[in-house]
């Protein structure tokens, strides 16, 4: 469970340098339920795994059976922002490191 919110962290940390494609440039943040719909609707992606960034934000990885993923977090507010998104997902397990 802890590598798994280690790796969520990393993708979350890894995702926030990445820039953002074209369709969230429009309007990455608004209430949870819209982006989720949305996703939803308009590219059939799904949860795939959620972590928690601190006691006011989780991490959300929605992923698309053709491999389109969104990240997005959520703050206790109940509004979220898109962090990155991108195509080619794979959902695999990743080896520990040996001092992990």
């Amino acid at each position: 469970m802890a590598r798994n919110l280690n790796l969520i962290a990393a993708v979350a940390a890894a995702a926030m340098l990445l820039p953002l494609g074209p369709a969230l440039a429009e309007a990455p943040c608004a209430e949870r339920g819209e982006i989720v719909k949305k996703l939803s609707d308009e590219y059939k992606e799904n949860p795939q795994a959620v972590g928690v960034i601190n006691p006011d934000a989780v991490v959300e990885v929605f992923v698309s059976e053709n491999g389109t993923w969104t990240i997005i977090a959520t703050g206790t507010d109940g509004k979220s922002c898109v962090l990155s998104a991108g195509d080619g997902w794979e959902s695999t397990q990743i080896a520990a490191l040996p001092d992990a």
